[in-house]
């Protein structure tokens, strides 16, 4: 699945009606992504489109040698769920 992006957010969208998305915006000076909030329209639930949009940024996090801090609810199960996969990417105090 192709997802569009723009600084700050990667989503679905189809006409005008955004169908999923994940958005962050970069704190710690620029070396983290704070995720904030990651959407996925009840029509597409179950399908693992929001791991796919975690997924996608966390690539660009990888890709700039950055961290992660999970503030949504979705990344912070995510991360508590697989700290393994996770704990190279997400940010620490």
């Amino acid at each position: 699945m192709d997802f569009q992006h723009e600084p700050g957010r990667y989503f679905l969208q189809e006409d005008d009606k955004t169908l999923a998305e994940i958005i962050y915006t970069t704190i710690n000076d620029g070396q983290t992504y704070s995720v904030n909030a990651t959407r996925v329209d009840p029509s597409l639930r179950g399908q693992g489109i929001a791991a796919k949009l975690l997924d996608a940024v966390i690539t660009e996090a990888q890709n700039n040698h950055m961290t992660i801090k999970a503030v949504c609810p979705y990344v912070k199960k995510a991360f508590a769920s697989n700290p393994a996969k996770y704990q190279e990417i997400e940010y620490k105090l």
